[in-house]
């Protein structure tokens, strides 16, 4: 090997010089973590993180890696999630020396870990003893061994072989000072067709209808002929199945998860101090089960957000949204546990998307990952911070900037939250079912979603996105587009709402179906008809836009229509449509009735996005709501977290051009110290500040 010349290496070694101390920034002032009453040491407020694969390298890297995230402010490591091979390398010969040196070596340079099961990826041994512990796919192939995610997750010998792994990795890091949390398993997503899963979902519906006859009867199995006499008749539906079938899939399919899941978490704390939290990585609006259930028993809410994906360019508005979905399954604060960057996304742009999901409520963002792989599946899926050289790469300044950000703020942003008056009402069930029949192929039902959160993002507010059966109280507005599975105690909740003095909008598609997924004996939207005093007369999945008028100016409606009745004196007609298909003419299409102090809207129609701004200011001062955020320009996000007498303000600029932003009153620059009452945002430019609250 031919040595390069000595300029060369001077000319990298000072590059590489000047990009640690730009990361290094103010590394005197690196926190020295604090000590609790019980010894372990105390990690900052918010977190910025790494994942961390130490088996990749050899052992001695590794102290140079983690001086170079001691440098960066990187506070935290997750690592173990690919680990099983390593850590046992034959059945019941456990190894887990290597990564205790690792852990113990992350904690004296100040970093704490996150430890992943490492349940995603069986051993070659292990699939080679027990191969019915691979899943199987639908077409009845079973997956062959060499790529993660291979597992059957309902199958009790796998389960038993990751339990076993859990209690020997709790019983060994369960009160080690720098582990902090536990992962459960990476990004749950793969499910089995195999026989013994089939017998288990049979099992599951025998035990939810108790007889054949209430099973064929509820799920009127008499359509098409498809009753059965034995449970062992029941096949897991495909894509055209029957739909109530199909439901029970999908909740089943959520069960299973749940129990895969338990199975771990109950493992673990087996063994583990009550200071170390257990989650799982989710992934945004994935849909393959019901998240509000697999949270219900971590500890806190965490999920995977790829910032700067190629096909998927970023959108601070969606972006918006899905943090305020993800921090809505267990309303409260949660973590990012993996983000990508890289340059996919503008320089600048990463540190402004990181603030906005602190301001949206995440307390840790953690990169996936810190160093790019010489080999392997994903060898050119680009490490963040350091190259395969092991040298910081040029986005290694930003990542250290907006972490040194994180030591100075987060003193200040700790025990804040977010606070909303308004929410919109997200079901699982219900976007299951609108996929599987959406009727006009465009009919996304994220988008219905997403057409009521912008206008209203826009407009200042802040926006919860919750379950349809979470305590609506403290809510003056809800919003529920396309709630097309509307079970009795669900419609219960809405309607205690309203009579409550609540102001309860339903959209386009709800209330048409109840828990089993069949029709509602009255038409929507089903038990809550009465309450509204109309009901959806007629359907129609648009070819073309029709024209609509009234109370929020002349609109098009797109997609979809309803045709509405009013079936109460009272109830006062908001817009209707124009001349069109016959069908459609004159006839309402946005209805609203008061009840008591409280109201019930439907909006039978999805109009353009201007349209819905002049909808979505109606909703706002109908139900008496002020903007709880400043007004700021086209492309400046804004943010608010308060709590134990703190009122902060999150700003970031994604226009392509700097943005002036004028508040009503004077407050405190977080970062910079100074008092501000107006002030220019250059690109992907930041400002953390604080009031009184």
């Amino acid at each position: 090997m031919n040595p390069r010349p000595a300029r060369f290496r001077a000319a990298r070694t000072l590059c590489f010089l000047s990009l640690t101390f730009v990361a290094g920034m103010g590394l005197a002032r690196t926190r020295k973590a604090a000590a609790t009453s019980t010894g372990a040491p105390t990690p900052p407020p918010l977190l910025m993180g790494a994942a961390w694969y130490p088996e990749q390298w050899p052992e001695a890297r590794w102290e140079k890696d983690l001086e170079l995230m001691q440098q960066a402010h990187v506070h935290l490591v997750r690592l173990g999630e690919y680990t099983w091979a390593r850590n046992e390398p034959s059945e019941g010969r456990y190894d887990f020396d290597w990564m205790e040196r690792a852990i113990n070596l992350a904690g004296k340079h100040g970093i704490f870990v996150v430890i992943g099961t490492p349940s995603q990826s069986p051993p070659a041994w292990l699939t080679q003893k027990y191969p019915q512990v691979l899943r199987t796919l639908q077409d009845g192939r079973r997956v062959k061994p060499g790529s993660r995610a291979s597992f059957n997750f309902s199958d009790p010998t796998y389960r038993r072989l990751v339990r076993e792994m859990d209690i020997r990795l709790a019983q060994r890091f369960g009160h080690n000072p720098y582990v902090i949390g536990w992962q459960i398993d990476n990004e749950y997503n793969f499910i089995s067709y195999d026989d013994g899963t089939r017998e288990q979902f049979q099992n599951w519906l025998h035990q939810k209808y108790g007889t054949l006859d209430a099973f064929n009867q509820r799920l009127d199995m008499a359509y098409w002929g498809l009753t059965v006499t034995r449970w062992d008749q029941i096949e897991i539906p495909g894509r055209n199945g029957n739909p109530g079938l199909m439901l029970d899939w999908k909740r089943f399919v959520t069960d299973t998860w749940r129990s895969y899941q338990k199975n771990q978490i109950d493992a673990l704390r087996t063994a583990i101090d009550p200071r170390q939290k257990i989650t799982t990585n989710l992934m945004g609006w994935f849909d393959g089960f019901d998240h509000y259930v697999i949270t219900k028993d971590v500890d806190f809410t965490a999920w995977d957000d790829p910032l700067g994906h190629w096909a998927n360019p970023f959108d601070p508005v969606h972006n918006a949204a899905t943090n305020d979905l993800m921090r809505g399954l267990k309303q409260q604060n949660y973590w990012i546990m993996e983000t990508t960057a890289g340059s996919n996304i503008a320089k600048g742009q990463m540190r402004a998307a990181l603030w906005q999901d602190i301001g949206h409520g995440a307390n840790t963002t953690s990169y996936w990952q810190w160093r790019d792989s010489l080999n392997g599946q994903e060898q050119n899926h680009k490490g963040i911070l350091v190259g395969v050289d092991g040298t910081p790469s040029p986005e290694y300044s930003d990542i250290a900037q907006t972490a040194d950000e994180y030591d100075r703020a987060g003193r200040e942003v700790a025990g804040t939250n977010v606070s909303a008056q308004i929410a919109i009402l997200q079901s699982y069930p219900s976007r299951w079912v609108i996929n599987w029949q959406r009727e006009n192929p465009n009919y996304n039902p994220i988008k219905e979603i997403l057409s009521y959160y912008t206008p209203l993002h826009q407009l200042g507010y802040t926006i919860d996105i919750v379950s349809p059966h979470a305590s609506l109280s403290k809510y003056k507005l809800v919003i529920a587009p396309g709630l097309n599975v509307l079970p009795q105690d669900v419609a219960d909740n809405l309607t205690r709402y309203v009579k409550g003095g609540g102001n309860l909008v339903l959209g386009q598609r709800s209330g048409m179906k109840n828990w089993d997924n069949s029709r509602w004996p009255q038409r929507q939207p089903g038990p809550l008809a009465g309450l509204l005093g109309g009901r959806v007369e007629q359907y129609i999945a648009l070819r073309a836009p029709v024209p609509v008028d009234g109370t929020w100016g002349a609109n098009q409606d797109q997609l979809y229509a309803e045709r509405l009745q009013i079936t109460a004196p009272d109830v006062h007609t908001l817009m209707q449509y124009g001349v069109s298909n016959g069908w459609l003419d004159h006839q309402p299409a946005a209805i609203t009735r008061s009840v008591g102090s409280g109201s019930i809207t439907y909006i039978g129609i999805w109009m353009n996005p201007e349209g819905m701004k002049r909808a979505a200011r109606w909703m706002v001062n109908a139900a008496g709501v002020q903007p709880d955020l400043p007004q700021v320009p086209p492309g400046v996000e804004v943010e608010r977290r308060v709590g134990h007498g703190k009122n902060l303000l999150f700003f970031e600029n994604f226009a392509a051009a700097p943005r002036s932003v004028t508040l009503d009153s004077a407050m405190h620059d977080v970062l910079s110290g100074d008092t501000v009452s107006s002030f220019t945002l250059p690109v992907y430019g930041v400002r953390i500040l604080e009031s009184a609250q």
